[in-house]
């Protein structure tokens, strides 16, 4: 698979040294070239590339200030004449630091680089969503005077209240005297997480996030301080 990248630089002979280097590796496909960070930025809201050359040095906003504000860009590699940006760069979590002028070895080096880490996290991704997708075992509870089998691909999230615990499904909801900590023991770990001392959510049936807390269909589930970085951790 070939990496689409994204050359941002205002120095046409910078540019072409990069297009020419970029048409020489063979895992690397040229997407556009932006003179400007802003330029960047528009190109990146309708269309994805996996990596970025970005030079520090451009007017009205510099490579360094686009990598403070924007969110969810490319793997970036920066591309700049100065070298003293590269402890602040590194900090923002660049994949590597070219100064110019750039050699080829030093180029194929770095965007080796960024194809490996590329490649690691695609498949880190993967294998998570996989995880979460996989159905569980079903698990059997009793409810009144009957044992209920229940699916654990249908549950959608448990309630603890005072007197019994809720399960809500997909098709109905059972109530049950097991207790909360009983049934997160009984659930997969992969597909399941306590975010509340009163809530277990599936992760794969949350529709969103936000400040109020996880959604699920028209139902808000709280998320309890002490379960909040876990959450993130599981999604994110």
């Amino acid at each position: 698979m070939k990496l689409r990248c994204l050359v941002v630089d205002d120095e046409p002979l910078a540019v072409e040294v990069l297009e020419s280097y970029i048409e020489r590796i063979p895992f690397l496909h040229l997407e556009k070239v932006c003179d400007s960070a802003i330029q960047a930025l528009d190109f990146l809201t309708e269309n994805k590339v996996e990596l970025m050359f970005l030079d520090i040095q451009m007017p009205a906003l510099t490579g360094i200030q686009l990598l403070r504000v924007a969110r969810a860009l490319p793997a970036v590699i920066l591309t700049t004449a100065y070298s003293e940006f590269a402890l602040e760069a590194f900090e923002l979590d660049v994949v590597d630091y070219l100064q110019k002028p750039i050699s080829f070895e030093r180029m194929l080096a770095a965007t080796n680089k960024a194809r490996q880490l590329i490649t690691l996290t695609e498949q880190a991704t993967n294998q998570n969503m996989l995880s979460i997708a996989a159905p569980a075992a079903d698990i059997y509870v009793k409810s009144g005077q009957k044992i209920v089998r229940v699916a654990q691909q249908d549950i959608l999230f448990i309630e603890g209240k005072k007197e019994y615990v809720l399960i809500r499904t997909s098709k109905h909801d059972i109530n049950t005297f097991v207790t909360i900590r009983e049934l997160l023991d009984r659930l997969s770990e992969r597909h399941f997480i306590r975010v509340h001392r009163s809530f277990i959510v599936a992760l794969n049936k949350i529709d969103s996030i936000d400040k109020a807390g996880i959604w699920i269909g028209d139902k808000i589930i709280p998320v309890g301080d002490l379960y909040r970085d876990s959450l993130l951790k599981r999604i994110l």
